[in-house]
């Protein structure tokens, strides 16, 4: 049976690289809540998830293509320094939100800084990489309206904007 759209689901769960490194994790927080079908997780965890029944688990493993797409050379450049701010001191990992001529926002992080030459990456930063997620499926609840109309999962007693 499908959880299908407009559910609160809850999810513990452990992502690492193909290294085995922990990424992220529910573990020692609260577990992690999401709207389902409502694109806010990534569409081939979810497609696993939907398979599941609450109390199991499942080890989920993505290819870059179904995760944050493959790495893309050309989705990193070279800009002077003087494309920032002002008196910005400007580190290695530093993310940043760059504004398309079109109004869309596009966020990159710096890469390196070599003296004036600063080189930005809009790759994710898990692009590329093949993910492994430990997931245990903790509920599956029918969404209120407050929770469809704000498009997320609100925890507890609401939520405050």
């Amino acid at each position: 049976m499908s959880i299908g759209k407009n559910k609160v689901v809850t999810i513990n769960y452990t992502l690492k690289d193909e290294k085995g490194m922990v990424i992220d994790t529910t573990e020692n927080n609260p577990p992690f809540s999401y709207l389902s079908g409502n694109h806010q997780i990534l569409p081939g965890l979810e497609e696993k998830i939907e398979e599941m029944i609450i109390g199991s688990s499942k080890n989920v493993v993505l290819e870059p293509k179904d995760a944050y797409g493959e790495y893309k050379d050309d989705a990193v450049q070279k800009v002077s320094k003087n494309e920032f701010p002002k008196d910005t001191d400007l580190q290695k990992g530093m993310s940043f939100i760059a504004n398309t001529p079109d109004g869309k926002q596009m966020p990159f992080y710096i890469q390196e800084v070599e003296g004036e030459d600063i080189t930005i990456d809009f790759n994710h930063p898990l692009a590329g990489k093949k993910l492994e997620f430990d997931v245990k499926l903790v509920d599956i609840r029918d969404a209120t309206p407050e929770e469809i109309t704000h498009g997320h999962a609100h925890a507890g007693n609401g939520h405050h904007h």
